[in-house]
């Protein structure tokens, strides 16, 4: 085979991904809802012969290895429990989403691998069924729903499927996230919460879901603080989620909207008004978190971003890196 022949072949099993980060939760609607953020997690692999994994961007050293990347092993362990062969590919991940710290980083990387697997299998599975399958792996829907959807998204796992819904927010607002050096792994958080809740915090939790989710349908600012407040996981993830309880009462304040903790945390994030000045919504939080002088706010990172849109994910023509 000539050497313009073998580019052809590659360029026509090549796919490229781009899949958002995600904030799960957004308060009281634990395991249940999710906001796709405007930055990714970009995939591009290639048939090939020979196995290789170039990572750049955020947190590349942590996601080099390419026996265990959780895009690639997820990809290879779905192909073998379809019975399908698993190809050797060479890949580039360019990722924007920190690790550890509640942004959906393992959702996107999740979906990602199911994706892969679906296109290098022949799997025929539709968005939804991808969808599914990462969920499945994930063991709750909220970040994997928002990532292949996109938006602001409700959604349950029923038996072996997952039913969820997609809407744009009425208004485009900013959303701040808040983090800070040490990540915290979902397993943790999730070990620190009770097995049962109380009727009157359930309660509380349900009618908090509603109003959330009618605020983003309408822009109806108000509510975001009042409808932001959780009982479930949030008061129980406060110890090792240092940043949350003292920017929770910035929470309807000038143009802070809403706060929460950012999926399992640690990371929170803020809901802030369209057309807001960042820089006093700046101001407040390093007030709030006690921080003075430049020194300092080296251990905390700021990042402003915005609703994001849904995974993109296709076959591409295009050989080479991205």
């Amino acid at each position: 085979m000539s050497s313009t022949q073998a580019a052809n072949e590659s360029a026509q099993h090549s796919v490229t991904l781009r899949l958002p980060a995600t904030s799960a939760n957004l308060g009281p609607g634990f395991d249940a809802l999710g906001l796709a953020m405007d930055f990714h997690l970009h995939v591009e692999a290639a048939l090939a012969s020979e196995a290789s994994l170039v990572a750049t961007g955020r947190d590349a050293a942590k996601i080099q290895n390419v026996e265990d990347n959780l895009v690639l092993t997820t990809c290879r362990e779905v192909l073998e429990a379809a019975g399908k062969p698993v190809p050797t590919l060479s890949a580039h991940l360019h990722n924007e989403i920190p690790l550890g710290m509640g942004c959906g980083s393992s959702a996107a990387a999740l979906v990602a691998g199911v994706a892969l697997a679906n296109e290098f299998g022949g799997l025929g599975w539709s968005a939804r069924g991808v969808l599914a399958e990462a969920s499945r792996r994930e063991g709750h829907p909220d970040n994997v729903a928002a990532c292949v959807l996109g938006g602001f998204v409700a959604s349950a796992i029923r038996g072996g499927s997952v039913d969820a819904i997609s809407l744009q927010p009425a208004k485009p607002w900013q959303l701040l996230l808040v983090m800070q050096q040490a990540s915290l792994s979902t397993k943790t958080a999730r070990a620190l919460l009770p097995d049962t809740y109380s009727r009157a915090d359930t309660i509380a939790n349900v009618q908090n879901v509603a109003l959330l989710t009618a605020a983003f349908a309408q822009g109806d600012e108000a509510l975001l603080r009042a409808a932001m407040a959780d009982r479930m996981h949030q008061p129980f993830r406060e110890a090792v989620c240092p940043l949350l309880p003292k920017l929770l009462p910035l929470a309807g304040l000038g143009s802070v909207l809403g706060v929460a903790l950012s999926g399992a945390g640690p990371a929170v994030l803020l809901i802030v008004q369209a057309n807001a000045d960042r820089q006093p919504v700046e101001a407040a939080v390093f007030e709030a978190l006690g921080i003075s002088t430049q020194n300092e706010r080296q251990d905390v990172e700021l990042l402003w971003t915005s609703v994001g849109g849904p995974a993109q994910f296709g076959a591409s023509n295009i050989p080479g890196k991205m």
